[in-house]
């Protein structure tokens, strides 16, 4: 009895893993595929509790509040455009399935898994390594390189845009491959690449040779020149070593952006670099120079092979200094609380989006961006965010009294979250009124 209780979650536990078999994870239709990734999140939280304590355990640094909450933040970003549309992906590949597959494969064969998976992991390289080496699509993929940190929040840290980049490599496989059986592999592929975001594991022995592991991953997401362009693998790291981008762990790795970046503005964050490339076809002459602003890699320039010349690369400063603009504790925590709400809300009302009006959810996406972009301002310390902030607080009674229409609550629950957020905006106003400083004066580079 207690075997069969706990078997659907220790599935949802091994998909994070890839440890599933064909038989327990093939569908019919594609409606019928569960959405791996939200069955997850319970695990994602578990996980990076699991991993604080193994840090803390082995002696290491424990993750910065103000970079957890920033890379939790993109992902939920990542995801908020599903309140308002379908999956565009999942919509056109299983329309040029139906349409144009010219291969019948049975949805439920092992060796359609098989080859799915296989698909799915070889395609992915190539588009991770096209969102290295095409300025365009780095645009939408530089945010997942963006933490100076590498633990398991850095793993969450996803694009809102890259989805629209890396479905056109994926549609091809729509002429064979069933829309369930891709989808499966999607998100098994995208789960796998959870867990090897961290430090905590040092090494897995031969498995390193096949698997993308900490290690592998590390070094990718490294910006020491050794670590420039290489191990773009999602779960199997054979095509790094068959295309010759493999590198091996060596030095410490310092991580980040190359140029790291000075600010938590999440919408920012998700776009800038989009307007450093407007800026560049600004200021390059004649239209071919321009073109290969858009196209080539983000090192090229005019006269530069494509993804321009890696002796270009900074040297990584010693020693380093992260960017650290933070709050003093009680307000770290003050933040942590309101994001866990945040994110409680998101989850209520992303179950009921086909029973909310396309307005109604219009603004709960509102909201939410609003929301985390008001915790940036505060951890940037914006003169305004204090201002912002009794406007959130005032703002979230509002969104509470529209959840309340789909969605049924605890009146007990209701209460409390209505006097948290009174309560709350009281206090910014409080500390506005008598200037109470809760920022930290920020670590900036030389």
């Amino acid at each position: 009895m207690g075997t069969r209780f706990l078997r659907p979650y220790l599935q949802n536990l091994r998909c994070m893993f890839y440890l599933v078999t064909p038989n327990e994870t093939s569908y019919e239709r594609v409606e019928d595929v569960p959405n791996f990734v939200d069955e997850a999140v319970p695990y994602f939280t578990l996980l990076i509790l699991l991993e604080c304590i193994l840090l803390k355990w082995q002696g290491k640094d424990l993750p910065r509040i103000n970079d957890g909450i920033n890379s939790m933040t993109h992902g939920l970003l990542s995801t908020m455009h599903m309140l308002l549309f379908r999956s565009v992906e999942l919509v056109v590949y299983t329309w040029i399935y139906k349409n144009w597959h010219f291969i019948e494969l049975p949805w439920n064969s092992p060796w359609t898994w098989i080859l799915g998976m296989l698909s799915v992991d070889f395609l992915y390289y190539w588009f991770h390594r096209i969102s290295h080496e095409s300025n365009i699509v780095w645009a939408s993929h530089q945010v997942h390189h963006s933490s100076e940190e590498y633990n398991l929040t850095t793993a969450l840290r996803q694009s809102l845009m890259q989805k629209y980049y890396s479905m056109f490599l994926y549609f091809p496989m729509a002429l064979c491959v069933p829309p369930s059986v891709f989808y499966i592999h999607e998100q098994f592929n995208l789960l796998y690449q959870f867990w090897i975001h961290t430090e905590v594991v040092t090494n897995l022995g031969p498995l390193e040779y096949i698997l993308n592991t900490p290690s592998h991953h590390r070094v990718h997401h490294g910006r020491n020149p050794y670590c420039i362009d290489k191990n773009y693998a999602g779960t199997l790291i054979i095509w790094d070593r068959m295309f010759n981008t493999f590198q091996a762990e060596g030095e410490k790795v310092i991580y980040g952006l190359v140029h790291p970046n000075t600010f938590w503005n999440p919408i920012y964050g998700q776009f800038f670099h989009y307007l450093y490339i407007f800026g560049l076809v600004k200021e390059h002459k004649g239209l071919s120079n321009k073109l290969s602003a858009v196209v080539k890699g983000p090192g090229w320039e005019p006269g530069k092979p494509w993804r321009g010349l890696y002796e270009d690369l900074p040297e990584v400063e010693q020693p380093v200094k992260k960017y650290n603009s933070d709050l003093i504790g009680w307000a770290n925590v003050y933040v942590l609380v309101h994001f866990v709400l945040v994110i409680t809300f998101y989850s209520m009302v992303a179950p009921y989006k086909q029973k909310i009006d396309f307005a109604t959810s219009f603004g709960f996406v509102a909201f939410f961006i609003y929301s985390v972009s008001v915790f940036g301002a505060l951890y940037d310390h914006r003169n305004y965010s204090y201002l912002l902030e009794i406007l959130r607080c005032l703002l979230s009674l509002f969104v509470i009294y529209l959840i309340k229409g789909p969605i049924s609550f605890e009146l007990s629950f209701v209460t409390t979250v209505y006097v948290l957020f009174i309560m709350s905006s009281a206090l910014w106003v409080f500390l506005s009124i008598f200037n109470y400083n809760v920022f930290i004066p920020r670590i900036k580079r030389d």
